[in-house]
């Protein structure tokens, strides 16, 4: 009877994801901005945020990284908002931009300099000119002397005074998303708070939010086991297209980004035809859509033509091959170009990428509990606006090698090929996609974020089509991308090996991580290891397969070792 009732139940999760579809309303304002609203009376609180359709992919060599700067910027106020003095605030901006460009005709002549092997690093004191260390000073005075009318914070302390919680944005390849969920009573708040950014904000600190970025970047990409090989990965596996570049930016562009580039940069993205407000929760339809229009609408239409981007990724022709001694475990990384979200073959490869993943999936049950070549292994379609990447990996259990695993990976790879999924494997892989069809409404937030990410891609009304196109995908389907972009001459590999002199922890899943990582593991391990109800952690582990595949490198390394010691846990009581 329990039997019979679960397949009842996943066959009406399957019918449901099928046919529900999520209400939301759509709206353009007078000025071209797009908004989009979804009526949701279940808890008095409103998740607010707005895309704008530009990320890393929008840049140009010179600049990259700062559509990630604006992200930054946008934080920094207003002139009523973020100052006590704002004509005296505006007039050291002014002042500073006068002495940086005339630091900028500096750094000319020590790039220069550089370039003729006269000096080395440009970032070192010794190396810069006398006349650069004047104006450094004069504009460390100009900071100081800013820091004096400047009220810091100001922008997040009225929304968290004002009971709001969770402000924060992000930057992608392809968009930046800001958001944050505020009582359903501070609507019109929001709406002034957020179009006064967009009217009228002001890039106070601009250089000093700069080296922040640059700081940023050392800590996530060069501090990091893994980070500066997976940029080197990147950068190896796109040819021509600009997803070639860090969204973080190059270290020899970033501190080279002017505000005057950051200005035009500006005018162009962020016009309202290129931006999209989101609302999900407690509020009236009629009633945001004229507040938005009150306030929001104030902002003049963008005079520029948005660029598009051209430039398309080469065909590859040969197998490329990366080769690194890294500070963390042997492991393997293995990517392939495939399609754009989309596309109707990237619904097939992420179907192709379920079948291989999770604790269920083709390559744990081969890799990690078959021949014990690994202890972990994934799959997963990255399809992002303009081209895609398909992405298998895992990490060896030693003393085996990322060749062996890498060799095994393979195999799974040719049964796809030349067999076909079986009726009940396809189905369970549909279930999940279903399942997840239907938590996606369990919060306001989590449904301001899908829609956000949606929009950003390829529009949000994917959000309503998605699942449905993956439930039709066939097991030929499977097949035949499997033969279509699994190819040698399709892919490029990564492989790591330990760093000679390398110490491993006492607790092997732990070798790689940074301190703070390794305290972060050991405690939710703790937590694990004291967890005695099994469908809890089983509801945990199915949530953070689910989770996965959205989930960037440094983050799914950590979920990978916190599955694992789940497992462990799970392993224990079934004992």
């Amino acid at each position: 009877m329990l039997r019979y009732f679960f397949l009842v139940s996943v066959l009406m999760g399957v019918e449901f994801a099928q046919g529900q579809q999520v209400d939301v309303k759509e709206r353009t304002l007078s000025n071209g901005m797009k908004l989009l609203m979804l009526e949701r009376h279940h808890s008095p609180t409103i998740a607010g945020g707005w895309v704008v359709r530009v990320g890393s992919v929008n840049e140009r060599p010179g600049i990259t990284g700062i559509a990630h700067l604006f992200e930054h910027m946008m934080f920094k106020g207003t002139p009523t908002i973020g100052t006590r003095d704002a004509k005296r605030d505006a007039e050291i901006i002014n002042e500073q931009e006068r002495v940086r460009d005339a630091m900028r005709l500096e750094e000319a002549k020590m790039r220069l300099a550089l370039r003729r092997g006269e000096i080395g690093d440009l970032q070192k004191p010794e190396n810069k000119t006398p006349r650069y260390r004047e104006l450094e000073v004069e504009f460390n005075n100009l900071i100081k002397e800013q820091r004096e009318v400047l009220v810091k914070n100001e922008f997040d302390r009225i929304y968290t005074t004002a009971g709001a919680s969770g402000m924060n944005a992000f930057t992608s390849n392809d968009m930046t998303g800001y958001f944050i969920t505020v009582p359903a009573n501070k609507l019109e708040m929001w709406t002034w708070m957020e179009s006064e950014r967009l009217l009228s904000p002001v890039f106070r600190e601009f250089y000093a939010e700069r080296d922040v970025v640059f700081e940023e970047r050392r800590m996530r990409t060069e501090s990091t086991p893994l980070g500066k090989f997976q940029e080197s990965l990147e950068a190896l596996f796109w040819e021509s297209h600009p997803y070639g570049w860090p969204v973080i930016g190059w270290p020899s562009d970033i501190p080279s980004i002017s505000k005057a580039q950051a200005d035009e940069f500006y005018s162009i993205y962020y016009a309202p035809q290129n931006i999209t407000l989101v609302l999900v929760g407690d509020f009236k339809v009629d009633v945001a859509e004229q507040l938005c229009e009150k306030y929001f609408g104030r902002i003049p239409r963008g005079e520029k033509k948005l660029p598009e981007i051209v430039t398309a990724e080469v065909t590859q022709k040969v197998e490329k091959r990366m080769n690194a001694e890294a500070e963390a475990n042997p492991q393997v990384d293995i990517l392939w170009h495939s399609p754009a979200s989309g596309h109707p073959d990237s619904r097939a490869l992420k179907v192709l990428a379920a079948v291989l993943s999770g604790r269920s999936g083709r390559l744990h049950k081969s890799l990690v509990l078959g021949s014990k070549l690994a202890t972990s292994a994934f799959a997963q379609q990255m399809s992002r606006k303009y081209a895609g990447m398909f992405n298998v990996g895992g990490e060896a259990k030693e003393p085996k090698t990322p060749l062996d695993v890498e060799n095994a990976i393979y195999v799974e790879i040719e049964r796809l090929k030349n067999e076909l999924v079986s009726g009940r494997e396809l189905q369970k892989v549909k279930n999940n996609f279903a399942a997840m069809a239907v938590r996606r409404t369990s919060s306001n937030f989590h449904m301001l974020l899908q829609l956000i990410q949606y929009e950003g891609v390829v529009g949000w009304k994917a959000i309503n089509t998605e699942i449905p196109s993956i439930l039709e995908v066939t097991a030929e389907d499977v097949q035949r991308v499997a033969k279509k972009y699994l190819t040698k001459e399709n892919r490029t590999v990564a492989t790591y090996t330990r760093k000679a002199g390398v110490k491993v922890p006492d607790d092997p899943a732990l070798a790689g991580l940074s301190a703070d990582q390794q305290a972060v593991v050991r405690r939710i391990s703790s937590q694990i290891k004291s967890e005695k109800n099994k469908e809890r952690l089983q509801q945990q582990l199915k949530t953070m397969e689910e989770q996965l595949g959205q989930a960037g490198d440094k983050q799914k390394g950590l979920m990978n070792i916190i599955m694992v010691k789940i497992a462990e846990r799970l392993a224990e009581l079934s004992k």
